[in-house]
């Protein structure tokens, strides 16, 4: 019998979860992005229908959970080998996706009061629903808007209509792309940007940058074919806006039309929850960064030093590897689990110093975000590495054997022929020592 497609069975199940000791250590394939990228569904699915523990449980994983394994796995994980494949990745891209619509009127319905949840219980769905919209749904829509095959590209659209968020579509890949790091993008935070100044301002710039770029391609397209157009050329002379804007009104009317009023409110603030992540993850990941402009009006290339990475390994696979957001940037194109890291010593590397979602918290806070990162930006632009190597984990030294010889602060004093007593050490190589182990000292400080 054919598999069917996506399909994650008990034993693929058991098999990624055996593989989690290899975390950080291999290459991760598929199956264990998926495992992490579906983990918290069964739980949203349970708080939704059932309340009490099941969606906190969900967003503990997402939070803490995530955090604990960011802090523990090796970490970056190995970059996958040049040109290798990985023909699930769309399938899973697929999975999620297709989750992703059963579950949002589920989780709506129940935050309108279908399922008689408590308080509390509704609290941490909005809560939970929102984190896996905003940092799984999210990037696998971003993923699947990549793909040249057009059933995948038209799900991820939909991911996106579905959240209100529709026109991220084409301002993502026809401004952000072209544009970023550079004042034509409104997705590019400036150096010294509150992300509270940058939310205010890049949904609608976004919006209309989007809509300029789409409409100059329609005109394009006419101006080549003046002529009596076909049904086709019609069809594509559509601005998509108007599918981004009606389908988004087909989404909240059809949550009032079904669940009220409720229903209607409880849609809106979960769509504005989850914009509010993507939003963050814009700001964060390319915060302060800036291509030199060669001539008036032009760029230089876009490279690594345009966009900051993340190299933690746990939340990369809950996220299908956003966090490696350079390579991207790189290979629109390429499949997440063969996105890059390469050589992150190397300078001028933007690295962020915590995990993404760690970053995305800590911009809410804009004085403390500007304090972690203004430096490290100014860093970069001079070419300077802000990378730093995570410590090896040291075994402890064996304990001392015991001695009955006299010491000093420097150990045991054992007197040989070789050494004699009346010997004095030479004074020209202990002068150095002492500076020398002062800044070693400073430096473990």
């Amino acid at each position: 019998m054919t598999e069917k497609p996506a399909e994650l069975s008990f034993a693929k199940f058991m098999v990624a979860l055996r593989s989690l000791r290899k975390i950080g250590r291999e290459t991760p394939d598929v199956d264990t992005f998926a495992l992490f990228a579906f983990a918290p569904v069964p739980l949203i699915f349970l708080g939704a229908l059932f309340g009490g523990i099941f969606s906190w449980l969900a967003i503990a994983w997402i939070t803490v959970g995530i955090f604990v394994l960011d802090r523990r796995a090796p970490k970056p994980a190995p970059d996958a080998p040049e040109g290798a494949a990985f023909p699930k990745a769309d399938k899973l891209s697929s999975a999620l996706a297709i989750t992703h619509f059963v579950l949002l009127p589920i989780v709506v319905a129940s935050l309108a009061g279908f399922a008689g949840i408590s308080t509390m219980g509704t609290l941490g769905l909005m809560i939970a629903a929102a984190l896996w919209f905003g940092q799984v749904s999210n990037a696998n829509a971003h993923e699947l808007i990549h793909r040249a095959d057009r059933k995948l590209f038209n799900l991820g659209k939909w991911v996106y209509i579905s959240l209100l968020y529709g026109h991220h579509v084409s301002a993502h890949r026809l401004v952000h792309h072209v544009s970023v790091a550079t004042p034509a993008d409104p997705a590019t935070a400036t150096l010294g940007e509150s992300y509270w100044n940058y939310a205010s301002r890049t949904w609608s710039e976004s919006f209309k940058a989007g809509y300029a770029k789409e409409k100059a391609i329609i005109e394009a397209r006419i101006k080549a074919n003046p002529g009596k157009p076909t049904i086709r050329e019609r069809i594509n002379r559509i601005n998509p806006y108007a599918t981004y804007v009606l389908g988004g009104l087909w989404f909240v009317i059809g949550a009032g039309l079904l669940f009220g009023s409720a229903g209607f409110a409880s849609f809106l603030f979960l769509c504005a929850l989850t914009q509010a992540q993507l939003m963050l993850s814009d700001y964060v990941q390319h915060y302060g960064l800036v291509r030199q402009e060669t001539a008036p009006g032009e760029y230089e290339p876009v490279s690594a030093a345009h966009s900051w990475d993340a190299i933690e390994t746990g939340s990369a696979l809950m996220m299908l590897n956003a966090p490696r957001h350079s390579d991207h940037h790189a290979h629109p194109a390429r499949p997440y689990p063969a996105l890059q890291l390469g050589d992150l010593k190397e300078p001028g590397r933007p690295i962020l110093p915590y995990s993404l979602p760690v970053m995305a918290m800590l911009a809410l806070v804009p004085s403390q975000f500007a304090k972690l990162m203004d430096h490290r930006v100014l860093a970069v632009r001079k070419g300077e590495s802000v990378y730093s190597e995570p410590k090896p984990k040291q075994a402890p030294a064996p304990a001392a054997a015991p001695t009955d010889a006299p010491t000093d602060d420097a150990g045991p004093l054992v007197l040989t022929d070789a050494e004699p007593a009346e010997a004095p050490a030479p004074e020209v190589s202990q002068a150095p020592a002492a500076p020398a182990a002062a800044e070693r000292e400073k430096a473990d400080a």
